[in-house]
C-alpha cells in the first residue's frame, strides 16, 4: 500500500483494516498510508529537514497500577496512532522522509508468553496487518555503530499538523459521532428520578462498548445533576458521579465514545423529570440560540475567538430578557461579564485526542483575557478542521460573588432575579463539527430544542425496554 489515495472515499480504499465485527466501522490501513504520506510531503518542503531524514517515533508504553502487576487498559500514543494505526503498546515505527518508506519496530516477546497472551505473531504478520513496508523485531531499531547506543525518537516542528482531517478520518469521527449521539439517547430515555449519576454513566459506556465497539471512552464522563451540572469538569475521582438524581434537576451529560483512538465529545442537558421548568427553559433556549449563532457563522477564514465572543453576546442578551441582567450589552463586553457565565472557551479541535494538538502554532498567541484566555485555540478555521461547539450558562457561586463584589460588573446584574438561580447549576449544549468549504458539517444528532427533548423522554417513558432487552430478542 502506497499511500497514493488522496482525501479519498473509506469505502474504496482497500488491503487490510482494522474491524471489530458486526455493525462497527471497518478503517483501513490506507488512513495512516495517507497519514504518512502528508506528513512526509510537509517534511520535504521544509528547508531545515536534510536529505536522507528519518522520522523515529515511540508508540505508547504498556504500564502497570503503581508497583502492581495489575495491568491498566492500553491506550495507544497519538502521535504513533496517527501516523501508524498500530494498537499494540511497546512499538516504534521509522519513516524514509525521501521516499516515504515505512519501518514498523515490534517488541520481541517469549514464545512462553504464548501461555499468557496467545499467538506470539512474527514481523510479516504485523506488516500485513499495518500495510507498512518492513517490520523488524524493536531490539534491531536505531543502534549507533559507533556507541552502541540506541537512538531516541524524533521531535519536528509541524509534527502537530495533524489539525486538517482527510476523507477517511472524517468518515471514523462520524462514526463515534453516531454511536455516542445514540448512547446520550438512551441515557436520556432511561434516567428516572432516584438514580445514581454513575447509573447513567455505566449506561452511556455500556451501550458505546455494545453498540459501536468503544472500549474507551474519550475522557472521563461528566455526568452532573442539580447544582453538580455547574461543575464544569465534575465526575474526577474525588467527585464520582455519585449524587442521586433528585426531581426537578437538570441532569448535564458530557461523554463521548472513542474507536480505533479517534474521539467524540458530546453534551447534553435535560430536566430529570422529562419537563423544563420555565427558568430552565429560558436558560436552556438562551443556550441554544448561541449554539446555533456559532453554527450559522462558522466557516474558512472565522477566527475562533470571535465565535467566543459572539456566544458571549449572545448569552448576555438573553440574560437581559430574563431578567438576571440589566444595561447595555456594549459595556458588559468591556468588562467581560460573559465570562462570570461563561468561564470556559467555546470549543476546542478535536481528533485522535479530545482536546486535539495544533490550538496554538507558531504565530497564534493566547488571549489573556476573562474566558478567552481559557480557549483552546484561538487559530483562523480551515476547511478540514474538527472542532466542538459548546457554549454554556452557569451559575457557579465563587464567580458571582466575584461579580457582586466587583463594581464594574455589579452595576448590570439584577441580585434579586439572581438569587432565585443560585442553586440551578448550569446548561452547557455541546456538538462536534467539522468545517466545510462554505460553512460547516453537524456530526453529532440527538434531541436539541425544548420540545424535541420534552417530546422524546415522553415517548421513552411509554417503552421501558432498554436497548440490551431488545437486542436479546432478536
Amino acid at each position: 500500500m502506497t499511500g497514493e489515495v488522496q482525501r479519498g472515499n473509506m469505502a474504496a480504499a482497500e488491503g487490510p483494516s482494522f474491524w471489530l465485527g458486526n455493525e462497527t466501522l471497518k478503517v483501513p490501513a490506507a488512513l495512516f498510508a495517507l497519514n504518512r504520506k502528508r506528513l512526509c510531503d510537509r517534511l520535504r518542503g521544509n528547508k531545515d529537514v536534510q536529505k536522507n531524514a528519518i522520522v523515529l517515533m515511540q508508540g505508547g508504553e504498556e504500564a502497570q497500577r503503581y508497583c502492581t502487576d495489575t495491568g491498566i487498559v492500553f491506550r495507544q500514543e497519538s502521535y504513533f496512532h496517527w501516523t501508524f494505526g498500530v494498537t499494540e503498546p511497546d512499538c516504534y515505527g521509522a519513516i524514509d522522509v525521501d521516499t516515504g518508506k515505512s519501518i514498523l519496530f515490534v517488541p520481541k516477546l517469549p514464545e512462553s508468553y504464548a501461555v499468557w497472551m496467545g499467538k506470539i505473531h512474527h514481523p510479516e504478520y504485523f506488516r500485513k496487518k499495518y500495510a507498512v513496508d518492513e517490520v523488524h523485531y524493536k531490539n534491531e531499531r536505531g543502534v549507533n555503530t559507533d556507541s552502541g547506543n540506541i537512538s531516541r525518537e524524533a521531535s519536528f516542528e509541524g509534527i502537530s499538523h495533524r489539525v486538517i482531517k482527510t476523507d477517511m478520518e472524517l468518515e471514523v469521527l462520524r462514526y463515534t459521532n453516531k454511536i455516542s449521539s445514540e448512547a446520550h439517547k438512551e441515557v436520556m430515555k432511561a434516567v428516572k428520578v432516584g438514580m445514581k449519576e454513575y447509573e447513567m454513566e455505566s449506561l452511556f459506556q455500556h451501550y458505546c462498548y455494545t453498540r459501536g465497539g468503544m472500549r474507551h471512552t474519550s475522557y472521563t464522563c461528566i455526568c452532573g445533576s442539580g447544582n453538580n451540572s455547574s461543575v464544569l469538569h465534575y465526575g474526577h475521582a474525588g467527585a464520582p458521579n455519585d449524587k442521586t438524581i433528585e426531581d426537578g434537576d437538570l441532569c448535564l451529560f458530557d461523554m463521548g465514545g472513542e474507536y480505533y483512538c479517534y474521539a467524540s465529545d458530546i453534551t447534553c442537558t435535560f430536566p430529570a423529570n422529562g419537563k423544563f421548568t420555565p427558568d430552565q427553559r429560558a436558560i436552556y433556549e438562551a443556550v441554544l440560540k448561541s449554539s446555533r449563532a456559532v453554527m450559522k457563522a462558522i466557516k474558512p477564514g472565522v477566527a475562533w475567538p470571535d465565535m467566543h465572543r459572539l456566544a458571549d453576546r449572545v448569552h448576555l442578551e438573553e440574560l437581559i430578557k430574563i431578567g438576571i441582567l440589566k444595561g447595555n450589552v456594549d459595556d458588559m463586553v468591556k468588562v467581560h461579564l460573559g465570562a462570570i457565565f461563561m468561564p470556559h472557551g467555546l470549543g476546542h479541535l478535536l481528533g485522535i485526542d479530545v482536546h486535539d494538538v495544533g490550538g496554538y502554532p507558531e504565530g497564534v498567541d493566547r488571549i489573556d483575557l476573562p474566558g478567552l484566555k481559557s480557549l483552546r485555540t484561538a487559530r483562523v478555521l480551515k476547511e478540514g478542521m474538527v472542532l466542538t461547539v459548546e457554549p454554556g450558562i452557569y451559575f457557579i457561586d465563587r464567580l458571582l460573588d466575584q461579580a457582586l463584589n466587583d463594581l464594574s460588573q455589579s452595576c448590570f446584574i439584577n441580585n434579586e432575579v439572581l438569587q432565585r438561580f443560585r442553586r440551578f447549576g448550569g446548561v452547557r449544549i455541546e456538538d462536534d463539527i467539522a468545517v466545510a468549504a462554505n460553512g460547516m458539517e453537524l456530526l453529532t444528532c440527538v434531541p436539541r430544542t425544548v420540545e424535541e427533548i420534552e417530546a422524546f423522554m415522553a415517548e421513552a417513558q411509554g417503552s421501558t425496554k432498554s436497548f440490551d432487552t431488545l437486542a436479546s430478542q432478536k
